[in-house]
């Protein structure tokens, strides 16, 4: 058994817990505390600092974050924090928790634990994940090997940005019905198609959990569309497996 401190960072809150990477399960009780406001990176620093001390770890632990990651260095922050871009995350997490940090985009987390233990599991080929949320997150593997960093949320369409038309944020700000949402989200579906010919899309994010009001209305969609089986726990695993 490996077992590695998966960290998953959100807007709102950070959530950890010790994963089995053999396995994708979770060994102890997800543990959650707030996202500092600001989320500025030494706010952050402490509570990962506070996360990995409530499980008593100083292994090898995992952080997925929302932002683009390279190599350990964060990129891109739009919901957190401007003094994020271009600092070194994986030493700053490293330093405070006193574990073995590697970093990695919290969607790409997503896709690896749903290609390893969840409904991408054995499928061959391209596989997209997208999260929607606030915008919608990305990740694609290739024979179950991840392409990092991809930002399909701001692929456009008709002059707009796909999360300002697709995401579980633009239904609500829209007030748009499934079914009309769901035509939103077929059109998105339907340009990805043309340029990745993928053999499977899988959906994430809270809305996940209500596909079955809106799956009927997903038209011409010919790529077959299922939602991801992690539920919450995908960012947790799959940060996890990135320092496994």
């Amino acid at each position: 058994m490996t077992r590695v401190l998966g960290i998953d960072i959100g807007g709102s809150g950070m959530k950890a817990a010790v994963v089995d990477t053999t396995t994708g399960e979770l060994v102890s009780e997800r543990h959650r505390i707030d996202t500092p406001q600001p989320a500025t990176p030494d706010a952050m620093a402490e509570v990962v600092r506070q996360l990995a001390d409530h499980f008593e770890w100083d292994g090898p632990a995992g952080v997925g974050f929302p932002g683009v990651v390279q190599d350990g260095i964060i990129r891109t922050a739009a919901n957190l924090h401007k003094d994020w871009v271009d600092l070194d995350g994986d030493a700053l997490f490293t330093k405070a928790s006193g574990c073995d940090v590697v970093m990695i985009n919290d969607a790409d987390a997503a896709g690896l634990a749903e290609a390893r233990f969840g409904a991408g599991e054995g499928v061959g080929g391209v596989v997209i994940l997208l999260t929607l949320g606030t915008g919608i997150g990305s990740a694609v593997l290739v024979d179950g090997t991840l392409v990092p960093n991809t930002e399909f949320g701001h692929l456009v369409l008709d002059g707009e940005d796909a999360e300002d038309r697709a995401s579980s944020r633009a239904k609500d700000d829209r007030e748009l019905s499934y079914k009309a949402w769901a035509r939103e989200l077929s059109n998105v579906l339907q340009e990805m198609e043309k340029l990745f010919w993928p053999n499977l899309f899988i959906l994430g994010g809270g809305i996940s959990k209500s596909f079955h009001k809106f799956s009927e209305h997903l038209d011409d969609v010919r790529t077959p569309v299922v939602p991801a089986a992690g539920l919450n726990r995908a960012g947790i695993v799959g940060a996890a497996l990135a320092n496994s």
